[in-house]
């Protein structure tokens, strides 16, 4: 198992989040790791797409591209 070296000051964090929530203080390193990776990868999903938006060339290409998409929803359903 690969050892990764932390702060005094966060070493006492986990420790007492984990005294608090019951788990390991592995558990909850993989949950923080996890919960960071998710908001990392929103947030670049958000600049890019406001990068996107900035740019009208672009923005239209998109807005159109949805506009097929959208046409999609209802294919093969028969109106009731």
């Amino acid at each position: 198992m690969p050892t990764t070296r932390i702060s005094t000051p966060a070493h006492r964090i986990l420790q007492e989040l984990a005294r608090q929530s019951g788990r390991s203080m592995q558990e909850i390193l993989d949950a923080a790791i996890e919960t960071y990776r998710r908001q990392r990868f929103l947030q670049e999903a958000a600049e890019a797409f406001a990068a996107m938006k900035a740019d009208p060339k672009a923005w239209k290409a998109e807005q159109e591209e949805r506009g097929l998409w959208d046409n999609t929803l209802t294919d093969g359903q028969r109106k009731r």
